[in-house]
């Protein structure tokens, strides 16, 4: 159905408009510019609401434990599929800024399946997560439940950084 296929392509392209003006906003922000990056911010927020209607409307919000089994093989995916091909690629081309962004990512991705294999497990058994502090190094998004490491240990970042995510 096409109408399948142009929320797909919807959903992608707003997915992608939000994550890209987040970062504008960082950059005006840094540049002295609080109202741009307000702007930036404001619209990253509205792109997401059109994100999410679009993603409900394909119907692809459904249990949290379903969610989480098609987190669990997207993360897969990424870093045994998708990102071992990009990052031999990065290297044979010299793109040394790109090979380093993309490796990150492929071991952070590691760490994301395990964690949602472990929330996966608590549902089916009836539970939620314990409580505790969710942690995410600013610079490669290694992803901690508890305390931040001394040293994140893909990026080597100073734990102290770590971003709590409420």
């Amino acid at each position: 159905m096409k109408t399948e296929k142009n929320l797909a392509e919807a959903f992608a392209g707003e997915s992608q408009a939000n994550r890209k003006y987040l970062a504008f906003g960082e950059a005006a922000a840094k540049e002295g510019l609080a109202q741009v990056a307000k702007l930036f911010r404001a619209v990253a927020a509205a792109e997401t609401i059109h994100a999410h209607a679009h993603l409900r409307a394909m119907g692809g919000v459904k249990t949290t434990a379903v969610n989480l089994a098609e987190a669990i093989a997207g993360e897969k995916h990424e870093f045994e599929e998708m990102y071992p091909g990009f990052v031999a690629t990065a290297q044979a081309e010299g793109a040394r800024v790109a090979e380093i962004s993309m490796k990150r990512a492929m071991d952070v991705e590691v760490v994301h399946h395990g964690l949602f294999t472990d929330a996966l497990a608590a549902v089916e058994g009836g539970k939620d997560l314990p409580e505790g502090k969710v942690r995410v190094c600013p610079i490669c998004g290694h992803t901690v439940i508890g305390d931040a490491p001394d040293q994140c240990p893909v990026c080597k970042a100073k734990g102290s950084t770590y971003i709590e995510i409420e």
